[in-house]
């Protein structure tokens, strides 16, 4: 039975012997709670996997608590630097070619790695006493809504680990924009974030390419996670609209960008006034919140596709897909 832990120092000293012991444990981070492992050791790995029920093919970031992390796993480039200068710690995971030291049971087999340093306070005092990277997936089982607070990973995998970290509600509330540098040359956006390509290209002064996520449906090692077209989802069936709300009954939930748009107790709001980054706090919360109700179904207004609406987009269409 999983136990939720106040992020005091002996509490985090806890967990650092826990994770240098193969264990495994879910920790906040600024974008979703991740489900931790020393990054290094198979052992551990193979327990996330296992938690998760998540596919082989599908590779984990890894998270490092400075710079000199960096260097142990993946081999940097100077837009790659210029990128962690800009971003780091922060919401952006970058694709680099890895270092022998990294396991293929974390890649997916594949000959790069993907590598982040988030921003939370309390995961960098974490991270600050392991004297190794921290593989970190989302803290659910695949395919689920991913967890923005303590209470859902205890929902969702209590039985599955020993130790959650409460860190409160994450900031962001989806996970990190996901930029390969597999070819210098050209950049490529392979997930949407909080990080938009707009930012991405204002820093490297190139032009970022869109992804070509097909290898998620024909079965094949993909290059990072969230490329999979059905992710993100509640097990309530999700329906997205754009305009005027459709027409349904009170045994479905509609569920708008603002709050002006609510009018009947089966109408929920993702912000006040439309405020993006608000929105995205709230997805994943009121997903779940959702999902724990009666409702047949979930209509959801689809945001504009600008900045971090077109993150939310890329998530609520996943959500929604069959």
């Amino acid at each position: 039975m999983a136990q939720i832990l106040q992020p005091t120092p002996e509490n985090l000293d806890r967990l650092t012997t826990a994770l240098a012991d193969g264990e495994i444990a879910a920790v906040p981070t600024e974008t979703v709670y991740g489900l931790a492992g020393n990054a290094l050791d198979p052992q551990a790995i193979a327990r996330i996997y296992e938690a998760k029920g998540r596919p082989a093919r599908n590779p984990l970031i890894v998270h490092i608590e400075d710079l000199g992390q960096l260097e142990q796993i993946a081999q940097p480039s100077e837009l790659a630097n210029r990128l962690a200068d800009a971003f780091w710690p922060g919401p952006l995971t970058l694709i680099l070619p890895k270092r022998p030291s990294v396991s293929d049971s974390v890649t997916a087999s594949l000959d790069t790695v993907a590598v982040r340093m988030p921003a939370h306070p309390i995961y960098r005092q974490l991270a600050e006493r392991c004297p190794f990277p921290i593989a970190a997936p989302s803290a659910n089982p695949f395919g689920y809504v991913s967890p923005t607070k303590a209470e859902h990973v205890k929902e969702q995998m209590e039985d599955k680990i020993d130790w959650i970290l409460d860190g409160g509600p994450c900031e962001r509330g989806i996970e990190s924009t996901i930029l390969s540098l597999a070819d210098p040359q050209q950049p490529t956006l392979l997930r949407h974030g909080s990080i938009s390509s707009e930012q991405l290209e204002d820093v490297l002064g190139l032009k970022i390419h869109t992804p070509d996520t097909r290898a998620a449906d024909k079965g094949q090692n993909l290059p990072s996670p969230g490329l999979m077209k059905r992710h993100y989802s509640p097990n309530t069936p999700v329906n997205l609209f754009e305009g005027q709300a459709p027409e349904s009954s009170s045994s479905s939930a509609i569920v708008f960008i603002n709050s002006a748009s609510c009018s009947k107790p089966n109408h929920f709001a993702l912000s006040e006034d439309g405020e993006l980054e608000e929105v995205a706090r709230k997805l994943y919360d009121l997903l779940q919140e959702l999902d724990h109700q009666s409702f047949e179904g979930i209509y959801m207004e689809l945001p504009k596709d600008i900045g971090t609406g077109t993150a939310i987009r890329d998530r609520m269409h996943r959500a929604a897909a069959r």
